[in-house]
């Protein structure tokens, strides 16, 4: 490991020396122009902040500030340049300025009139420079600023849900830390992780979410710590496309968070302030059970004693949470230097009592120009947060609030008695004493820096160097006291874990531009990159704690003590080319050559070619003649790559490690279960994509369709050994899993009257997923951490659930353990079709197949989404997003725990105790899994804002804008459970819609007020 890093610090010191020492050399006939000017709405005139504006060839560019003006420096030889100017929602111009002797050159109003078209946006990522969406052959998505900031919300990913075809965006839990996850065209890996990778600023961070304390359910979601104020676009590219210029580590996509900047010009301050409620949307039915005479019944079925009764633990449970976030910028520019800085403070309470966040963020961004062709920019990140946790079951199912619910029988009173003590609510914890008396938590201190340095030494020759820092030190505690429950940590319990995550990337790209002869051009593309990430944790835990002893060391039972150590280096280098034929047609070719230190020396190098092309037909003269009227725009693209996957082995894994066994007294080693994977290679994926973008009525109306078909060969999974070999297991590359789908995004302006505008976008998006390949009878494998019920199994997508399921006759009906046809009511109970439940040969309790089998399936056959946004006057903006998920399944282990007889919490048992159900019937069901299994099919309001924009005349102040928002308002459904989009899996690779009382998705209100002055 240290051979590897020292050699990656030389490197990257040695390339940073080079370009820092050319940049000291200035570069003949380039002079500094200053351009200026404004964007403006071509049908009211108002201004239109956050235009993008560019010279085309260059990297030179800014955005307009909040009254639609620019300015900018650029180092450019004297002649003929086009600028670009862009907006979304709106059409894109170019206009053709000469810069002579002139230093300082203003722009006459530049307006843009209203489209919903695309085609000439500029995008960034996996391109290494700006580029014009036309010029594409593969799908690149966009969220700019102004649609960010609409509906704020705390976390990055979820300004995305339901925004984006072809993007699947899951809010796991309701916790105010937890995960979020993202998957980009399905899942194409059974082991490793499927997220995509996240490059903030040119810098690869790190979006994992360990499980520091085992809270159970619930971990850290650590892109929480980055502000969405600050952010001013994003640009998402999906499968092979973006490993061209970001390797293998981007097998699963790229998301790049590009972050807001200095103008120069005026300085210009931001203050933003929110306040946010949240409450649980539904609770679930619990068993209040009573005989005929209206006494309450105990799990037996006998009355309670007198004065005893059964309680609505949720009551208890959860509660309204409040919140609040403030966040202040200030930007600008003089001369030849721009500054962005912020700083925002965030904090909320979950709807578990007990529960809540807090996140303190700082911000600096400064660029400068240093001479005629170098221009650097630093950035500077650091923010603290803290999690107060409240624990579900992850150390033991005796401990959790929610567990405590559901297993535990609802007799009790579980409020403090006239002791001030909690009473034992039997052999599981008593929620209410989990929420006061344990004391779980965490703590992050990350720090996210970068310097860039981007030279122009020639008319077309940019030279890009990047080098990023993302560094983190995660810590948990948990602690409970002596004397709590019955079993495990009766006598005290004190854990303490702490995370290191070290990672940091050095990239070179070159690129040049040129044209050929008349009509063709050409753009060539050269670069490489090291990169290094390092993860260790160090835990340890005790018990038999004294009565004021809370740490570890207070503990005279040392329970668990370790220390894991993960390092990874990659190396790569890449050519990519691209050739463009009348601005019409454009086909491009790259090569990509990785190693990761992961693999062994003979399998470590590999080659990841890619081919693209577009044809834009509507810039003939024939289609505008023909179809110019109807079809404004008409472009053809697709592509085909190769990556690979780095995320299914471990940093070790190719050797065979040997573990710590004394022997005789004396300090030994044994070797572990695993055998080392020396020749294993990385995962492939070949990605064919296909596609269309067209724009109709004058650009009103845009569609994007999209087709692709990833398959992935060479999958890494845990194959068993002979036990003659001396191993249990060894890694191995075996299998295959297919993803092909449909992806279409279709936007229109429907309404431009002068004082009214309906904007509305939909996206569609189906995906299949297959796995083949897996060798053994069964053709199947276990996904960990899902209770054995989901698994990848040969020709069934990755996550379908496996277990027991319904005995059904010969023409495919259930039938009850005596034979009798069965029918599922409209409350999910099987009741017989020809007889009564309980007679004579007429059991009414389902019986059970004899051999488990494929029960549910947890991917959605498509997802749909629906935004609309409404321009009312100069300042009123009205904004709804409908979005939904249809045909997965989600596997309600609650519902199963809780209509068990011996906890039967749920009121599945007080159907059975009032005789409603036969008696029996919750032991039937119990391990008849398909039971458990529902269609969590849903449709969300997912959210509403208001926006109210004021600009007061004689105050220092430039604008004031109101807002009011409410996001997850209400849902369309028949889950049985809190909310079918939950998982206990959290961003785990294989499960999926797995629901095990995981705290639900929250409804949530706010109100806010941005000054800009």
């Amino acid at each position: 490991m240290l051979h590897w890093y020292r050699r990656s610090v030389v490197c990257a010191t040695l390339v940073a020396g080079v370009i820092l020492l050319f940049g000291t050399t200035p570069a003949a006939a380039q002079v500094s122009y200053t351009l200026s000017g404004r964007v403006l709405d071509a049908s009211n005139g108002d201004p239109l902040p956050g235009a993008n504006i560019r010279i085309a060839g260059t990297n030179f560019g800014t955005a307009t500030s909040v009254d639609g003006r620019f300015s900018f420096t650029a180092q450019l030889q004297p002649g003929e340049y086009q600028v670009r100017v862009s907006f979304v929602g709106y059409e894109s111009k170019a206009r053709r300025i000469e810069l002579g002797n002139q230093r300082e050159v203003t722009l006459d109003p530049i307006r843009l009139g209203l489209s919903a078209a695309r085609i000439d946006e500029v995008v960034v990522t996996g391109q290494a420079g700006p580029t014009q969406r036309k010029e594409l052959g593969n799908a690149i998505s966009t969220i700019e600023a102004s649609e960010l900031q609409e509906t704020p919300k705390s976390s990055t990913l979820q300004s995305l849900q339901g925004k984006l075809a072809g993007v699947r965006i899951q809010q796991s839990s309701g916790s105010p830390s937890g995960g979020t996850d993202i998957r980009l065209r399905g899942t194409g890996t059974v082991l490793g992780a499927a997220g995509p990778l996240i490059v903030l600023d040119g810098v690869i961070i790190s979006n994992d979410s360990p499980e520091l304390i085992q809270v159970g359910g619930t971990t850290q979601n650590r892109l929480l710590d980055i502000n969405p104020n600050d952010i001013a676009r994003i640009e998402v590219v999906k499968g092979a496309a973006a490993a061209a210029l970001y390797g293998s580590r981007a097998n699963n996509g790229v998301i790049q968070i590009f972050t807001k900047t200095g103008k120069t010009g005026e300085t210009q301050v931001t203050y933003s302030t929110r306040v946010k409620t949240q409450a649980i949307r539904n609770t679930l039915d619990v068993n209040m059970a009573k005989n005929d005479q209206g006494q309450f019944l105990d799990n037996s079925g006998d009355p309670l004693p007198e004065g005893q009764q059964r309680w609505d633990y949720q009551d208890f449970i959860f509660d309204r949470g409040y919140g609040t976030e403030q966040y202040l910028s200030v930007s600008g520019g003089v001369g030849d230097t721009r500054f962005f800085t912020s700083g925002g403070f965030f904090s909320t309470q979950g709807i578990v009592e007990g529960s809540g966040f807090r996140r303190y963020n700082g911000t600096a961004r400064l660029e400068h120009t240093l001479n005629d062709w170098v221009n650097i920019t630093a950035g500077a990140r650091y923010a603290f947060s803290k999690s107060d946790d409240v624990p579900n079951g992850g150390l033991n199912t005796l401990y959790g609030a929610m567990t405590g619910f559901i297993f535990g029988p609802n007799t009790t009173d579980p409020r403090r008695n006239e002791l001030g003590e909690f009473p034992d609510i039997g052999t599981f914890s008593n929620p209410l004493e989990v929420q006061n008396r344990f004391d779980f938590g965490q703590e992050s201190s990350r720090f996210i820096g970068d310097l860039q340095v981007n030279m122009t030494p020639l008319d077309g020759l940019s030279i890009d160097y990047v080098i990023g820092l993302d560094t983190y030190e995660q810590t948990g505690t948990a602690f409970i006291p002596r004397g709590v429950g019955t079993n495990g940590f009766e006598t005290g319990f004190s854990r303490r874990a702490e995370l290191s995550n070290l990672q940091y990337n050095s990239d070179l790209n070159v690129r040049y531009e040129t044209e050929i002869t008349d009509g063709v051009s050409s753009t060539s593309l050269v670069g490489g990159t090291i990169q290094y990430a390092s993860e260790e944790t160090f835990n340890a835990q005790s018990q038999n704690l004294p009565p004021i002893a809370e740490t570890v060391g207070g503990g005279t039972s040392l329970r668990e003590f370790g220390e894991f150590r993960s390092p990874l280096t990659i190396y790569g280098v890449f050519g990519q080319q691209s050739f463009g034929v009348a601005d019409r047609l454009f086909v491009t070719g790259a090569l990509r050559l990785d190693a990761s230190s992961s693999f062994g020396e003979d399998d470590r190098w590999q080659l990841y070619p890619k081919v693209s092309t577009s044809y834009v037909l509507s810039e003939y003269d024939f289609w505008e003649e023909t179809f110019g009227s109807v079809v404004s725009n008409f472009k053809l693209r697709g592509s085909v790559g190769w990556s690979g996957g780095l995320t299914s082995i471990g940093a070790f894994d190719r050797f065979t490690v040997y573990n710590s066994q004394p022997f005789a007294g004396n300090p030994g080693l044994q070797p572990a279960d695993q055998r080392g994977a020396e020749n294993v290679v990385p995962e492939r994926q070949r990605e064919i994509e296909v596609g269309a973008d067209i724009s109709l009525l004058s650009e009103r109306v845009s569609i994007e369709f999209t087709y692709y078909n990833q398959q992935t060969d060479d999958l890494l999974l845990t194959q068993s050994l002979a036990p003659t070999t001396g191993f249990n297991t060894r890694l191995g590359n075996v299998g295959s899993v297919e993803n092909k789908g449909i992806e279409i995004r279709a936007q229109s302006i429907a309404i431009d009257w002068e004082n009214f505008r309906w904007t509305t976008t939909a996206t569609y998006s189906r995906n299949r997923n297959e796995v083949s390949g897996i060798p053994g009878e069964t053709g199947r494998v276990v996904i960990p951490s899902s209770f054995g019920v989901s698994v990848a199994q040969n020709g069934e997508p990755i996550g379908s659930f496996f277990g027991g399921a319904f005995k059904r006759n010969e023409n495919g009906q259930v039938v009850d353990t005596d034979g009798n046809v069965m029918e599922e009511d409209d409350d999910g109970f099987w009741r017989p079709v020809n007889c009564t439940a309980g007679e004579n040969g007429c059991s009414g309790i389902p019986a059970r197949a004899a051999e488990d089998q494929i029960i549910g399936n947890p991917q959605p056959d498509f997802t749909l989404a629906w935004v609309n946004q409404f321009q009312i006057g100069d300042n009123l903006r009205v904004r709804f997003q409908l979005d939904g998920e249809f045909g997965q399944d989600v596997f309600n282990f609650t519902r199963r725990i809780g209509a068990f007889p011996p906890f039967g919490t749920l009121e599945d048992y007080e159907r059975e105790l009032e005789g409603d159900l036969p008696g029996g019937y919750g032991f039937g069901v119990f391990n008849i899994f398909e039971n458990w299994v529902e269609d969590g099919t849903y449709v969300k309001l997912r959210e509403v804002a208001i926006n109210y924009t004021l600009r007061p005349s004689g105050l220092p102040v430039e604008s004031v804008e109101l807002s009011a928002t409410g996001r997850n308002l209400f849902s369309i459904d028949d889950y049985s459970g809190y909310d079918p989009e939950v998982n206990i899996g959290g961003q785990r690779t294989g499960v999926r819609g797995f629901d095990f009382v995981v705290p639900p998705v929250p409804r949530s209100f706010s109100l806010g007020a941005t000054l800009t002055f």
